[in-house]
């Protein structure tokens, strides 16, 4: 059975997928094989454009998600629209259940939890 709503927090070196059951919260923690600790330009890139994100990383996530109904996607910076951008390529089934993109800092789990039910309390509402 699918859990209602979830929330994905992600920046490259870490995701967290909570996964909301009544009054439980389920944590999962995935983190790429090769972290980025700084991203570079590409050195033959005269572009400027960043190195993409880490496809396995986004894939290992996106499973965790598939129990989620409906998911909104929290982050600090570019990973959580690297992600997106993946989604919709990659991931088909879960592409229709995103319901936001919203930038966030780095949040304790507690605060992306009551963010979350605050969000997902008022998307509810407007449905």
């Amino acid at each position: 059975m699918k859990n209602h709503h979830a929330a994905l927090w992600l920046d490259h070196e870490e995701a967290r997928v909570f996964l909301f059951h009544h009054d439980d919260v389920d944590l999962v923690k995935v983190h790429p094989e090769k972290p980025h600790h700084h991203l570079h330009n590409k050195s033959d890139n005269k572009g400027g454009h960043r190195v993409a994100g880490d496809p396995h990383f986004y894939a290992e996530v996106a499973k965790h998600l598939e129990e989620a109904a409906e998911f909104v996607v929290l982050g600090p910076g570019n990973a959580k629209l690297e992600f997106v951008k993946w989604l919709h390529k990659s991931a088909h089934s879960l592409e229709p259940r995103l319901v936001g993109v919203e930038t966030v800092d780095h949040p304790t789990d507690g605060q992306i939890v009551a963010y979350a039910k605050k969000y997902f309390r008022a998307a509810d509402r407007m449905r």
